[in-house]
């Protein structure tokens, strides 16, 4: 007669990992959302390309022929101003000539007396100019 071994008491089962937790749910943005932030984003570029300049003075005088305008300042860096022309007051000058694209200065020719180049961004232009008497 064979004798079997004495029965033992079930090995514990290896402990389980721990759960992993789940990552949170992303929130889902709206539409109305996202296309709002875009709006956002797109109207703050354009104010800072477009509008700043205007409102800090940086933007350059843009006067049509037969305008005047006051030139103070220093000669590398003058400042611009659009004044009435019957208005008595120093450095005026009334606007022969408009040359578009250009920073060449000696394209106002005999036309005028002085010559100012101006340029924001891409946009450059030369007005010709002659003093208000």
């Amino acid at each position: 007669m064979t004798t079997q071994p004495p029965a033992t008491p079930e090995q514990p089962l290896a402990p389980e990992p721990a759960p992993v937790p789940a990552e949170p749910a992303k929130k889902k943005r709206s539409i109305g959302k996202t296309i709002l932030s875009i709006v956002v984003a797109i109207a703050a570029i354009l104010f800072w390309k477009l509008g700043l300049p205007y409102l800090t003075g940086d933007a350059p005088v843009s006067a049509k022929v037969g305008e005047c305008v006051t030139v103070t300042g220093p000669e590398n860096d003058p400042e611009v101003s659009t004044k009435p022309c019957g208005e008595k007051v120093p450095d005026l000058y009334k606007v022969v000539k408009v040359i578009d694209d250009t920073f060449d200065v000696e394209k106002c020719g005999d036309v005028s007396e002085v010559a100012l180049a101006q340029q924001l961004e891409s946009y450059k232009f030369v007005l010709c100019l002659n003093p208000v008497k």
